[in-house]
């Protein structure tokens, strides 16, 4: 069993947690948790006596998305090439996920912003908080990196309303009512109830398991769902570049992001 320093890998009997460790930042996804991650899912993917990995947060929230700060070395000296590259990177993980020839259940609570809404797209269960508070980016900074992948669960006229208004968010009770997630209950039942559907479908022999989750997702594939989570690595290369996104950056940087993200707050 490897160790990490941003995730935390626990075990019950047949039932994998990964858990997002960064508490103090929100779970914000840095560039050292996600090769955690990476790692902690491949594990729990090999361990055989895991039939269901169940994907959550530490703390008061699942995730607030990616960490982008300035001195991100993806920011730094990139281009349109290396930003594509870095991009495909970030979908290709959470596809690892879809992937995964074991049940992936995510359980959200707190917020659930950007980047993290991605992980649980790509998860075969969303379990949410009534209170959870699961959203867009405050600042239009990027392209279709999320809003092709809500559209399969909550609709295109949804999805696209959510794209189009900076900061917009639903509530974990919403989620459930758009289809985003399976079900929505109190934060206080939250845990007892992931983990009781986590261990009825633990019952069932991992064969099976994969062969169910396999035959669902080649539909979904069939239809589009692939090239669709692909795609938003193009999407975003191409407008990372755009001018008014050039400018929204800098007046990041010279104002600061409060600044930034007050202008589009309209009451």
């Amino acid at each position: 069993m490897s160790s990490y320093e941003l995730i935390r890998v626990e075990r019950d009997g047949h039932i994998g947690a990964l858990i997002l460790n960064r508490p103090e930042k929100l779970n914000s996804l840095s560039t050292p948790m996600l090769e955690e991650f990476d790692q902690a899912l491949a594990e729990l993917g090999e361990d055989e006596d895991v039939r269901v990995v169940v994907i959550k947060g530490a703390g008061r929230s699942f995730s607030a998305g990616y960490d982008l700060g300035p001195d991100d070395p993806m920011r730094l000296n990139r281009t349109t090439t290396s930003d594509r590259e870095n991009q495909q990177h970030k979908v290709e993980r959470w596809l690892k996920i879809w992937d995964l020839a074991k049940p992936v259940i995510a359980q959200v609570h707190g917020h659930c912003l950007a980047g993290a809404t991605q992980m649980c797209v790509a998860s075969d269960l969303t379990v949410v908080a009534e209170d959870a508070r699961i959203g867009f980016p405050a600042l239009p900074l990027g392209g279709g990196m999320i809003s092709p992948t809500w559209l399969w669960l909550v609709g295109p006229k949804r999805a696209k309303e959510l794209s189009f208004t900076p900061g917009s968010w639903i509530s974990g009770k919403e989620a459930a009512e758009w289809g985003w997630a399976n079900r929505a209950v109190p934060a206080a039942e939250l845990d007892e109830t992931v983990l009781k559907m986590a261990r009825k479908i633990a019952k069932v022999h991992p064969e099976v398991l994969r062969i169910k989750k396999l035959a669902n997702n080649r539909v979904m594939e069939l239809q589009g769902f692939r090239t669709a989570f692909t795609f938003g690595a193009e999407w975003d290369a191409i407008l990372h570049f755009a001018p008014s996104v050039v400018e929204l950056q800098t007046q990041i940087r010279e104002q600061g992001l409060k600044a930034a993200i007050a202008q589009y707050n309209v009451e």
